[in-house]
């Protein structure tokens, strides 16, 4: 496949920054994929308005510094249409700066993600936690019985977001949280949290570490014999990438809740996978813990707003992509609500079975529950 049809001056750019190398290069170079997929399969359709699309894809190498210097490029020097990327809530805020606060143009951030982002030029197509830890831990303490939580944490917004949210959810039914320890990204000696976790009754372990970080610390919990003594586990960002890194005894029986999964048995979900394998067959996987499902749905939604709005115009296509909606997508439909620059999807409960991710649980569409963005500033 073609990386993008070739620059001229008819081309609609669409910039795209991810993490193709450093820590998370494995979920950036499926975000690269998939970026180049739906802009190569838009162009052998006509493109839009008539004219190709132009695929300006830089690498933010897990570094924010770098991904605020790439988005800059892609305002200033390429002077793109749209702007999509990003995978932690840090490189969100790298490329806002540049993109929207500065550059004021329209951004789709495609990760899952702690909600709370409000700006009238951004969309955000992946789930929140009113999408994740909602609907996900009733299921769990209903399931299991547990109600004592410990959460082992990467030290920056999400994590910190993520357990407010279960700390509601889980006070609501009766559970409570025991104990919070938050770590920088890079820390790998987890014995002092692991030594709390078994000595405190824990009966889940509501994991936010993330890589480089997040290999340690499972290795040591698996050794300390967690799961063996009756444990469960829960990391909402891991999907089949994340799994396919570990050997299997290590991550066995963790549960996860995200948009989409492998095993997701729609037609054309399984069309979807077969296609991007067929295209980019390796270890960057089609996965919904990485964005390539948010990449995938941010890129469809803003052809359809396009595509309504008739133009560039980047007031007309908002407008469009306020409401814009796709019948078929990763894990099935999905839909912007009107109002909210957040994105309503189907979303599942799946668990680590024998080295794959295995549906539990199929939720059925959610509703992201996010606020109504302000005026921009």
């Amino acid at each position: 496949m073609q990386a993008s049809a070739p620059s001229d001056a008819r081309s609609i750019k669409v910039g795209v920054v991810t993490d193709q190398t450093g820590p998370l290069w494995f979920c950036g170079i499926a975000n690269a994929n998939v970026a180049r997929m739906v802009v190569n399969d838009i162009n052998a359709r006509g493109g839009l308005l008539g004219r190709p699309l132009e695929l300006c894809l830089e690498d933010s190498a897990t570094d924010d510094g770098v991904a605020e210097a790439k988005a800059r490029k892609l305002i200033q020097q390429d002077q793109v249409d749209v702007i999509l990327g990003g995978i932690l809530s840090s490189t969100r805020q790298a490329i806002k700066g540049p993109a929207v606060v500065e550059g004021r143009k329209l951004y789709i951030y495609p990760e899952h993600y702690e909600g709370q982002e409000s700006h009238p030029l951004i969309f955000c197509t992946g789930p929140g936690p009113a999408q994740q830890v909602e609907p996900f831990i009733p299921w769990l303490m209903q399931e299991t019985g547990a109600r004592k939580f410990y959460c082992p944490s990467a030290d920056y917004i999400w994590p910190r977001r993520m357990n407010e949210k279960l700390r509601e959810v889980a006070a609501a039914h009766g559970g409570t949280i025991i104990g919070e320890d938050y770590f920088p990204l890079d820390h790998t000696d987890y014995r002092a949290t692991i030594d709390r976790i078994m000595s405190s009754g824990t009966e889940v372990v509501f994991n936010t570490i993330v890589p480089p970080g997040v290999g340690a610390f499972l290795v040591q919990l698996y050794n300390a014999g967690f799961t063996r003594r009756g444990g469960h586990v829960v990391c909402t960002y891991f999907d089949e990438n994340f799994v396919s890194i570990f050997p299997a005894a290590q991550v066995e029986g963790i549960y996860t809740c995200l948009d989409y999964y492998q095993n997701v048995s729609d037609p054309f979900s399984r069309e979807l996978l077969h296609r991007y394998d067929r295209h980019y067959p390796g270890g960057a996987k089609f996965t919904a813990g990485s964005a390539s499902t948010g990449m995938y749905r941010g890129l469809r939604l803003w052809e359809a707003a396009v595509r309504e709005a008739g133009s560039l115009d980047q007031d007309d296509v908002i407008a469009a992509l306020d409401h814009a909606r796709i019948v078929q997508g990763p894990g099935g439909p999905a839909e912007m609500v009107p109002g909210q620059h957040h994105a309503r999807m189907n979303m599942y409960i799946a668990q680590a079975r024998n080295g794959r991710l295995e549906v539990l649980k199929n939720l059925g569409v959610i509703e992201p529950k996010e606020a109504v963005p302000g005026r921009e500033a």
